[in-house]
């Protein structure tokens, strides 16, 4: 797979053979950083058109960060419904800090994700998949046969919930099974917690029973060094779908979210956790 030149987006290039070679490796992006690349496969490289429009952020604005703290108190509560109801309306997306979720298990999540991803291939290989129902899989780019340029990452899904659909407990990687178990309870506390503040905001009861256990998704995402960042991304505008994302990341910035006509970085923030009011929710707010 050669690096980039002038004839990626013409006739010239094969890019369905670099695909297809680089996916029957099983590596993904890891495995080329591994190998010693120094420039990146043509197929990940965006058209300049897409690149000139995702400039770093102007401006010094940021998402709103809420605290949860004293959700029950009569004193308090008031004043954080109308705050949930605000950004979720106004952004889509906000940072919660004292939702409940110790620093222990935030850090402890964090670190099994990583000594997942920085296994050696051979072990990964054994989960690479592109069976997106499966109850787990382990691939980088979900749609590399369908988008115009592939993106700078791997990722781990493991379905939780429904029964018929989830992983079972034993088929899950040792090296992360305790800590994404853990993870996805604490992380369905907190979006339950959410979306009845956000129910009491909108005045609406539509969601305040939706079964949060009904459909409910682990997702790592993996984002190695890459030789020429310049050329691509780690992944591609996009929406969430279904209900609430609760997102924890690493102090590495990079996230960035569109308010208005202006991408926003999101800074991180310690101990905090990201709260994606998804699709199917926003269509209602």
């Amino acid at each position: 797979m050669a690096a980039a030149s002038s004839d990626v987006f013409t006739s010239n290039y094969d890019r369905m053979k670099d695909i297809k070679e680089f996916d029957q490796s099983k590596v993904g992006v890891k495995g080329l950083i591994d190998s010693g690349i120094v420039s990146i496969p043509k197929f990940f490289i965006k058209p300049p058109e897409t690149l000139s429009t995702l400039n770093p952020s102007q401006t010094n604005t940021s998402i709103p960060v809420i605290n949860l703290e004293n959700t029950t108190s009569q004193a308090h509560r008031p004043k954080l419904v109308e705050q949930i109801k605000e950004a979720a309306s106004e952004w889509g997306f906000f940072q919660v800090i004292n939702h409940g979720i110790p620093v222990s298990v935030l850090e402890e999540t964090i670190q099994a994700v990583k000594l997942f991803h920085e296994q050696p291939n051979e072990i990964k290989a054994k989960y690479y998949s592109r069976e997106e129902k499966s109850g787990m899989l382990y691939s980088s780019n979900n749609d590399l046969y369908r988008a115009k340029a592939a993106t700078w990452h791997n990722y781990l899904q493991v379905w939780m919930s429904p029964k018929e659909q989830s992983a079972k407990v034993e088929d899950i990687p040792e090296i992360l099974r305790k800590e994404s178990l853990a993870w996805d309870c604490c992380a369905k506390k907190v979006a339950e917690d959410v979306m009845e503040l956000l129910c009491e905001g909108i005045g609406s009861s539509k969601f305040k029973d939706f079964t949060l256990s009904g459909e409910r998704l682990f997702v790592s995402i993996y984002y190695p060094c890459c030789p020429q960042p310049d050329l691509a991304l780690g992944l591609t505008p996009h929406t969430d779908p279904a209900t609430i994302t609760v997102l924890l990341q690493n102090q590495v910035s990079g996230l960035q979210v569109k308010h208005g006509e202006e991408w926003v970085d999101v800074k991180p923030l310690p101990g905090a956790l990201i709260i994606n009011i998804a699709d199917l929710l926003q269509e209602s707010i």
